[in-house]
């Protein structure tokens, strides 16, 4: 008996042979598991590792799943995420296989993810181990990041209209722990304009390259705007990845504090 991130309880008949992933970044972690073999289906989102995603079969879109697709392959355990998945394909799907949904928000939700998914598919020593690497390594950030004064930040997800991602979010948690400030005090995902940050001395506009894929034109034109606040272009899959992705995640915050601190 296993109970997931949402309260649901769940039985699974012995460890895993045919897992579903609805979830990108917990696809990657599967991997790096070592579930090559038993993953036999994952979304169109799901790209990494790309050299092992082709034999994966595609279920459709995070939000647009194929139920019948799924059903097809006869899963034995299907991982989903509250905020990533709709209710709709979730009350779906539940009745095809064990359902085990993660509901992440901050970095501790990830690393118990890690640990549950381990503990459910009998690689607990690969999951523990990557935990601990994920744990030193967000420590040391925080660290360095506390001999230094917070900056201020706005962390872009969208345009059309320009959405941020606030408080009570996993970006929001991680951005926190390398030493920057949150400049908006709001919950999820608030809209704003551009204009705003610089009456609220924002420091940095970071632009994420997902879900809304930010280039550089999109930054020369919104530093047309900011005479206060400097916008830089970063790695989206760095910030909201929560699986085995935020062990190279450290290197690349690493550098990112030494590039704006």
């Amino acid at each position: 008996m296993f109970k997931d991130q949402m309260g649901r309880q769940l039985t699974l008949d012995g460890f895993p042979q045919r897992i579903i992933s609805l979830v990108p970044s917990i696809t990657e972690l599967l991997i790096d598991l070592g579930l090559e073999k038993q993953l036999v289906g994952r979304t169109n989102f799901c790209i990494h590792p790309k050299e092992k995603m082709q034999a994966i079969a595609k279920v459709g879109g995070t939000k647009t799943l194929n139920i019948e697709q799924i059903k097809d392959l006869a899963p034995d355990l299907i991982i989903g995420n509250k905020e990533e998945n709709t209710l709709q394909d979730i009350t779906a799907i539940e009745s095809i296989a064990p359902l085990w949904m993660s509901d992440i928000n901050t970095i501790q939700d990830a690393l118990d993810a890690i640990r549950m998914i381990g503990e459910m598919t009998n690689t607990s020593p690969e999951a523990n181990y990557l935990n601990h690497l994920i744990e030193a390594g967000f420590k040391d950030l925080k660290e360095l990041a506390s001999v230094q004064s917070t900056k201020s930040v706005c962390y872009c997800i969208w345009k059309e209209p320009y959405m941020a991602a606030a408080q009570d979010t996993f970006i929001n948690d991680v951005l926190t722990q390398i030493g920057f400030k949150n400049i908006f005090d709001s919950s999820r995902y608030p809209e704003f304009e551009p204009e705003q940050l610089d009456k609220l001395a924002c420091d940095y506009l970071f632009l994420s390259s997902e879900p809304y894929p930010f280039k550089e034109k999109h930054k020369l034109k919104l530093q047309e705007k900011l005479i206060h606040t400097q916008v830089v272009l970063v790695d989206g899959e760095m910030f909201s990845w929560y699986g085995s992705r935020m062990v190279k995640a450290v290197g690349y915050f690493f550098n990112l504090q030494k590039a704006l601190f």
